[in-house]
């Protein structure tokens, strides 16, 4: 007759687990490890922790893989192929930026109008025409400084003539020289100092040299603006109509400029103006003006 408290099996009392977990009478641990198993000190130390939230089983990574990971991303390390890598990527984003603006330029001028691009073409060719004959000038100036027997006489001279230049654009000098004149005249007082001014725009762009609106002369800082009392003013000099430009220049690039498609004539006759345009052989520029003295700019000694 078996004793009381054994299991059928007679390997121990009930409640005793102290046999092997691969018995069949004892229920075994789902946490416990397999046989032979030995747990860790990790394993240990993570199962503690699991009440503070930093174990594997609560799905987040121990804090000391943390600190080794940041450890590792911080300071960066870098190699001598991913700089080269680096440098590669940012030439390419550079070029592909640039494309991108010239093709969005390509767009603007092919939604342009016909008459817009006849005046964008005629004004790049006066302006490489202007400059052709310049650098022919300063190769000339070039040629006679070389050759002179005294150069500095020749560089006086040439120094003259430059002042003399120099005087025409700031407005100081008279000037004498072929050109045009063009009368405006606005009957309805459509005509706004915005259109003046894109009128001067225009000549200066076509190679006029030296300009002026009635009797006042037109330089670098000249502003034209609208007056409540009406009227247009230049440089806070009232202008009356006809409103005369005096433009010394060469007629042949200045009248076809202004006569262009969708250009100066064009605009002033949809605003039920009229522009005159005559050539001279010989026109005088004189009116002038006073230089203001710098104020904190002085002559550098030699």
């Amino acid at each position: 007759m078996p004793s009381e408290g054994r299991t059928r099996g007679g390997h121990g009392p009930l409640g005793d687990r102290s046999g092997s977990p691969g018995d069949p009478g004892i229920p075994r641990d789902p946490g416990a490890p397999a046989d032979g198993d030995v747990p860790s000190d990790s394993s240990s130390s993570g199962a503690a922790g699991t009440g503070a939230g930093s174990g594997s089983a609560a799905g987040g990574p121990p804090r000391d893989g943390r600190r080794r990971l940041l450890s590792a991303a911080w300071p960066p390390r870098f190699s001598r192929a991913q700089l080269v890598v680096a440098v590669l990527l940012f030439a390419l984003g550079l070029g592909l930026a640039i494309q991108v603006s010239s093709t969005n330029d390509q767009s603007r001028l092919r939604g342009a109008r016909q008459e817009d691009l006849v005046r964008i073409l005629d004004e790049l060719d006066s302006r490489q025409q202007r400059l052709q004959e310049e650098k022919h000038q300063l190769e000339q100036s070039l040629a006679q400084l070389e050759s002179s027997s005294n150069q500095a006489k020749e560089a006086q001279a040439q120094t003259r003539r430059k002042e003399e230049e120099l005087g025409v654009l700031a407005g100081t000098v008279r000037a004498t020289g072929p050109g045009i004149t063009l009368t405006i005249r606005d009957p309805g007082g459509h005509v706004k100092a915005d259109m003046l001014l894109d009128t001067l725009q225009e000549l200066r762009a076509a190679g006029a040299e030296a300009i002026q609106i009635d009797n006042v002369r037109v330089v670098a800082d000249t502003y034209f603006t609208d007056p409540a009392s009406g009227g247009v003013q230049i440089d806070g000099r009232s202008v009356s109509q006809p409103y005369v430009f005096t433009v010394i220049g060469n007629p042949q690039d200045l009248q076809p400029a202004l006569n262009i498609p969708g250009g100066v004539v064009r605009t002033l006759e949809k605003e039920q103006a009229t522009a005159t345009i005559q050539e001279q052989r010989k026109l005088t520029v004189d009116a002038l003006i006073q230089p203001k003295p710098p104020e904190y700019a002085r002559p550098a000694q030699p």
